[in-house]
């Protein structure tokens, strides 16, 4: 078969590149912006969704789970954003600020802007920004995934988002939340850029407000964090979506900088959570955590690239899985070292825990390394509960039930309190224990 020969498009790959052409005069954008718009829906078309045969994709076939694709989110006023705000609130015992967007729009009047200004932080629309001089910085690739098909659906689609910046110095006093409201049916594309100045300090909060029946979610998080810089992000990713979730970060590392991530996965019916840690200055840590939760036929996908391109920098990365009924979870980890990068110190761990006789764990870790002077490891474990631990527990009285979800929470609660973030371990223990209940 010629490799150039055109792909026999399924429904849902029609249907996008319908959506783009119906689309296309009204997406934001400078003639740069416009170009790459091009070039991306050309991937779509020339490769199709990803799938099973792209290594990337072989445990996380999207090409086969998407059946259709809907139509973009109309654009949401503010009252009916709100109204789907106040109905699910995903910290809602926690003193933070909040940044909301609505349909993939920045909603300056639902967010505290006037008092993060206070604290040295800026606030900016990303669909104004895809307009100027700089839109087509704003929505390129990292070079540790070029062509990745998630990135390529968001730069073709991407509708706008939030341009946070930090000024140098500034310490964030309480968490910042940044909660994407689906206010109606329809796909939601955005693209959030999060700049910290030298020295600067930020906690921030990822949550997602209201369940689509139809339409695919489609976030890219772009952080870029200087020298000197901290941190700290927590990804939540609950509900019961039947629409892909596909979630994408990208982390650029100055000097000396530190970088902690945690995604959080319960409850959607398809999720892919990938992030690309990039080091650029000398002497800083990542700290990359995940849980993730999936029964009946979910699947839940956390996938990882670290690339280490300069010496003495640190990275860790330790994912915990619980799976039940026929869900499948999959971890994709991979510490690449660059020649010149000595003094490297690398490790991954992920470890699954099976519920059932039918749920399925894929792990991949990965290690690419070309310096000769290194730390690296990595290690995957897959299994079952302990028979003794849970006899030992019902000898002294404790339900079967209530004895199974004690060892569960333990199991996950590992990694929730190595991320270390106290103001935050609460919600997720609680949100555990939340996802056990109705399993």
């Amino acid at each position: 078969m010629n490799a150039n020969a055109p792909i026999k498009h399924t429904q849902a790959e029609s249907d996008l590149l319908d959506r783009f052409e119906r689309a296309r005069d009204g997406l934001s954008g400078s003639v740069a912006v416009a170009a790459l718009r091009e070039a991306a829906i050309g991937q779509i078309r020339d490769k199709g969704l990803p799938h099973r045969r792209v290594e990337e994709y072989k445990y996380t076939d999207l090409r086969a789970f998407m059946k259709s694709a809907a139509a973009l989110a109309a654009p949401a006023d503010a009252a009916a954003a709100k109204t789907v705000l106040d109905s699910q609130d995903g910290f809602a015992d926690l003193d933070r600020y909040r940044i909301v967007l609505a349909n993939g729009a920045y909603v300056p009047e639902l967010s505290d802007a006037d008092a993060l200004a206070g604290e040295g932080v800026t606030l900016s629309s990303m669909a104004d920004a895809l307009v100027g001089a700089n839109g087509a910085q704003l929505v390129g690739s990292p070079k540790t995934a070029p062509n990745d098909g998630i990135l390529a659906l968001n730069t073709a689609f991407v509708q706008g988002g939030v341009i946070v910046e930090i000024r140098e110095g500034a310490e964030i006093s309480k968490p910042v939340e940044l909660v994407q409201v689906a206010a109606s049916a329809g796909a939601q594309v955005n693209r959030n850029r999060i700049v910290l100045g030298k020295g600067a300090k930020l906690r921030l909060l990822e949550t997602f407000a209201g369940d689509t029946e139809e339409g695919e979610i489609n976030t890219v998080f772009d952080y870029d964090v200087a020298d000197t810089a901290s941190l700290a992000t927590t990804r939540l990713i609950i509900g019961k979506a039947k629409a892909a979730r596909l979630f994408t970060s990208v982390a650029t590392l100055g000097a000396n900088a530190e970088f902690k991530s945690f995604g959080f996965i319960a409850g959607p019916r398809f999720v892919r959570n990938q992030q690309f840690v990039n080091f650029t200055g000398e002497n800083s840590n990542a700290k990359i955590y995940g849980v993730s939760m999936a029964g009946g036929e979910d699947l839940a996908d956390q996938t990882l690239i670290a690339d280490h391109a300069v010496p003495h920098c640190n990275s860790r990365e330790f994912f915990k899985t619980v799976l039940d009924g026929r869900a499948k979870g999959v971890y994709q980890g991979r510490i690449n070292v660059a020649p010149h990068a000595q003094k490297t110190d690398g490790e991954m761990m992920t470890q699954a825990l099976l519920l059932s006789e039918e749920a399925e764990m894929a792990n991949k870790p990965e290690l690419e390394i070309f310096a000769d002077d290194v730390v690296c490891a990595h290690g995957a474990t897959s299994g079952q509960i302990d028979e003794d631990l849970l006899f030992y527990l019902r000898a002294r009285g404790i339900p079967e039930d209530e004895a199974k979800t004690l060892l569960v929470l333990a199991f996950l609660a590992e990694a929730i309190e190595e991320y270390g973030e106290d103001d935050v371990t609460e919600g997720l223990e609680e949100r555990v224990r939340d996802w056990l209940a109705g399993h």
